[in-house]
């Protein structure tokens, strides 16, 4: 029965759109030393060992990138970069972000390119 509520649960997910994920509240909102560009950069790069190649697009005073899902082309997160005095104002969105099992990949690209190592 578990099983079920779960695979029902990611099934459904996949049905989000970008307006709907960006309804959600922010997984993480932080603030990073890095420019829009530098920073989509980075994390584009550690997205594309765990996924296909996000959609990026400009967005305010930034930049917006749609993150696939792993098996299909149909958004799940998008990550809402933008600019300010001396770096980048920078919000997580997804489509699952009240399931507490949801993939951790997105969550980990986008802490590791706050700072960048």
């Amino acid at each position: 029965m578990k099983w079920g509520v779960l695979v029902a649960m990611l099934v459904l997910g996949g049905c989000a759109s970008v307006t709907d994920i960006e309804k959600t509240l922010p997984t993480l909102s932080v603030i990073s030393g890095k420019k829009p560009d530098v920073y989509a950069q980075c994390l584009v790069a550690q997205l594309s060992k765990t996924r296909k190649a996000p959609q990026i697009e400009p967005h305010k005073d930034g930049l917006r990138i749609i993150v696939p899902q792993k098996l299909t082309s149909n958004p799940t997160a998008v990550i809402d970069i933008e600019e300010r005095s001396g770096g980048s104002s920078i919000k997580v969105f997804e489509s699952m972000s009240n399931v507490p099992v949801r993939p951790g990949d997105i969550r980990k690209a986008a802490t590791h390119c706050i700072s960048g190592e």
